[in-house]
Formats: structure tokens, sequence, C-alpha cells
């Protein structure tokens, strides 16, 4: 019968057991993506072949590589942009369209790369070039959100509020992703990556109802700003130490955490459950006062 290998330094073998019925942790895949890293690389090639055309062409040229740099820059930040407020249901649109500007940079770039590698001539190609980049960026990555989205009914003070308090819980939940990666150890960032999903359920319950968020902003403001103070403490203290009482005492934390917020949830799921009871009660008493009935 076969058996699985493992060792001292075998992943997630010491530690408990995985609890029964937890859902498979999601995988999130960076929305900037391979493409937009590449899109760095015509900055060092303008470069390297400006050599040799002197001083005057290579001074265009890298005045050129910044304008290319500086657009596969604001792609990125633009692509991930994009993909937090897709992510989300009640978000404000980006204040910088970073995906517009990024090509109007890249078109410069490419005007400005086709001044440094040409001896004389109209202007009239660079251009020309600059405007089909431009154009060519745009259908291949896209614009931004122009216009906020929200929830039918909700008032645009409401979703303002909303989408301040998704912004901060979110800025504090990737705050301790990037901090525990500090302490090195593989249980403890799993068991945070626990945490962080079921945060984002009570995240997304309050996106679906603002109404909710009376009750909850406690979670996503002081508890979650308490929780990012402790995680960093905790990868300090475990990174220089490898106290196993404080990591013992951390995932202690994050358990007692997990389950609040998801109390908390199941609260605001069964108050939105009584709310639609009530309101199917009072649209059947209506129609059976204007005599229909419903079967």
């Amino acid at each position: 019968m076969a058996k699985r290998f493992g060792g001292k330094y075998s992943p997630e073998i010491s530690g408990p057991p995985a609890k029964p019925g937890t859902r498979p942790r999601q995988i999130e895949v960076d929305a900037a993506g391979g493409r937009s890293n590449l899109l760095f690389v015509p900055a060092v090639v303008l470069i390297a072949t400006s050599m040799g055309g002197g001083a005057v062409s290579l001074t265009v040229a890298f005045l050129g590589a910044l304008w290319l740099t500086l657009g596969a820059w604001l792609l990125r930040a633009g692509l991930r942009a994009e993909a937090a407020f897709n992510a989300r249901k009640v978000a404000r649109r980006p204040t910088l369209p970073r995906k517009i500007l990024a090509a109007v940079c890249t078109g410069i770039g490419a005007a400005l790369a086709v001044v440094a590698h040409q001896e004389g001539g109209l202007l009239i190609a660079p251009v020309l070039y600059g405007l089909i980049t431009t154009g060519l960026y745009l259908a291949a990555f896209g614009i931004d959100p122009m216009r906020s989205k929200g929830m039918d009914g909700i008032d645009t003070f409401q979703q303002d509020r909303v989408a301040r308090v998704v912004d901060e819980a979110e800025k504090h939940l990737a705050s301790m992703r990037e901090t525990i990666a500090r302490a090195g150890d593989r249980q403890a960032t799993a068991r945070l990556e626990d945490f962080v999903q079921t945060a984002r359920d009570l995240i997304r319950t309050v996106e679906e109802d603002p109404r909710d968020l009376t009750a909850a902003r406690k979670y996503l403001g002081v508890y979650l700003q308490g929780a990012r103070d402790a995680t960093a403490k905790f990868a300090d203290i475990y990174a220089r130490t490898r106290d196993a009482q404080a990591r013992t005492d951390y995932l202690s934390l994050l358990d007692d955490l997990e389950k609040n917020f998801a109390a908390r949830n199941r609260k605001s799921l069964l108050e939105d459950r009584s709310d639609l009871t009530v309101e199917i009660d009072v649209l059947r008493e209506r129609l059976s006062r204007e005599g229909v009935r419903p079967e």
C-alpha cells in the first residue's frame, strides 16, 4: 500500500489536519500578467540600438525609453485596478485613467523612438507611428472603467461609504498577506489565507446590501486593523526567534477572528432572509386584498 512521503522539511506535514468542510483555497492570478511585463523590454531595446547614433540620438532614445517605461508601469497599475473594480459589486471608477494614460505615454515613446532612428525627414512619420501605437494599445488592453457601479436603489452617498470601507479593508488584508511572508512559515501563511477568504465573504455581503455596513464596519475597520498589527508583530518575532508559542498564539488569534467574522456574516444573511420573508408576507397580504390569490 502506498504511503505518502514525509519528513522534517516536507511542507504541511506538521500541524493540525485540515478542518472538515473547509472550502478549497482560491488561487489569485496577477491581473497584470506576463504581457504587460513584456512591455518593459522595448525601452531597453531602444537604448541598446541607439548607442552608436551620436549624443542627440541617444538623448532622444533615452527620453523615449522613459515614456515607454512609464506607459508599461501605468498599464500594470491600470490592469490591477480594473481587476479589483470588476471583482466588486460596489466600486467607484478609478480616479486616474491609468490604461488610457499608458497608451498615450507609449505612443509618445514610440514617436521619440522613430525620431531617434531617423536621419532628418519630416515629423509626420513619428506622429503617425505614435498615433498608431496609441490606437493599438487601446485596442489590445481597452480603456479604464469610466462609470462607478453600485446596487440599484442605493444612493450615491451610501455607495461611497461602502466603497471607502471596502477599500480600507482590502488594504488591511493585502498588508497582512505581504507581512506574513516575513515569518517564513507555511502553516501560518495558509491559515491567514483562510481568514482572508472569510473576511472577503463579509465584504461581499456588505457590498450586496449596504444596510449591513453599520453592523460590519467595526469588523472591517477596527478588527482588521488589529489583525494587521498582530500579523506584523508575529512576523517580526517569529522571523528572529522561531518562537513556537508566538506561532500558536497567532494561529489561535486567527481562529477566533475567523469564527467572529463568519458569525457576523451568517447573522447578516439571516437578517436579509428575514427581511425577504416579511416583504413576501406583506406582498401576499396586499395581493389577497386585491382579490389575487397566488398559489
